[in-house]
């Protein structure tokens, strides 16, 4: 069974269309990287999903049933822009009047239950205002887990948080899915820490899904490269060139791509008189990927 299945999603705004026919599946139990341009449709894709908006066409289905069912409703958390927190009130405030919202049996139970999922047990009593970003991110997860959803939908957590707060939410999201079996659908323009947790990815441009692929099949299609320097940069540079297919110069080194065999490189600029002095085997990355998938579709 797989958590979101949508087919031919469509949603316009005074007759323009942000979304046009998106296909997307998002299997049980997966941290799926939402990625796209600003204006692609994403976050429009995700208040569908929430129902803070109506589908123009196309269907929705979650866990196997139409998003509109109440049952299925009751299994979405999500974060969507901000927390919606007062600010002169405390986290447990805030929390505790969404867990009244939402009916929730034992609410102080629920709070202290999320608060140390998201790692801020103990600072329930802290006024909001008084929160780093990175914090009130956070708490933005914990409301959203109240209820214990089965999935959770985030545009944009990590944006604007630094190093530390970035670490801790790639801690957080991983916790979410593999120890409270929860799904975690979640947008971000911070490629390299998507690639760091997610376990698929779904790319969008104009409203439109143009790949959806597996951590592991991304990196079967990312093509390997060997970085390298020399003192002679451009001589070195023009001897490749000679032999192998595809060599580029990038953030002042020489990249020779799909050639695995660094010895065979340095044997071969010996030859001509050039001496390597640091090389290195790479892999291109999300971001790179992401880059080189659109400027194909742009040239088409």
């Amino acid at each position: 069974m797989n958590a979101i299945e949508i087919q031919g999603l469509k949603k316009s705004f005074r007759g323009l269309y942000a979304l046009d026919g998106l296909n997307m599946t998002v299997p049980v139990g997966a941290i799926y990287g939402f990625i796209g341009e600003n204006g692609s449709g994403k976050s429009t894709t995700e208040k569908l999903i929430c129902g803070h908006l109506v589908p123009s066409g196309g269907k929705i289905r979650l866990f196997g049933k139409k998003y509109t069912d109440p049952g299925v409703r009751a299994r979405v958390g999500a974060l969507i822009e901000n927390t919606g927190c007062f600010p002169n009130s405390s986290i447990h405030q805030n929390l505790m009047m969404q867990a009244i919202n939402l009916s929730l049996k034992n609410p102080d139970g629920e709070i202290r239950r999320v608060l140390k999922i998201v790692r801020m047990d103990g600072e329930a009593g802290l006024k909001f205002k008084k929160c780093s970003l990175g914090m009130k991110q956070r708490i933005g997860i914990a409301m959203a887990l109240l209820g214990d959803p089965a999935l959770l939908i985030l545009d944009e957590p990590i944006n604007g948080l630094d190093t530390d707060g970035m670490r801790i939410m790639r801690e957080i999201l991983i916790d979410i899915t593999r120890n409270y079996g929860c799904t975690v659908l979640i947008s971000s323009h911070i490629l390299g820490e998507l690639e760091k947790i997610a376990t698929h990815y779904g790319i969008i441009r104009q409203g439109r899904m143009i790949q959806e692929l597996s951590a592991a099949e991304m990196e079967g299609r990312c093509r390997s490269f060997t970085t390298l320097k020399t003192a002679d940069m451009f001589g070195a540079m023009g001897a490749l060139k000679q032999r192998f297919d595809d060599v580029r110069s990038e953030d002042g080194r020489i990249r020779v791509y799909n050639v695995n065999d660094t010895e065979a490189i340095v044997d071969f600029l010996m030859k001509k008189g050039h001496v390597v002095s640091e090389i290195q085997k790479n892999r291109v990355g999300l971001e790179e990927y992401y880059i080189e998938l659109m400027s194909r579709k742009e040239a088409r």
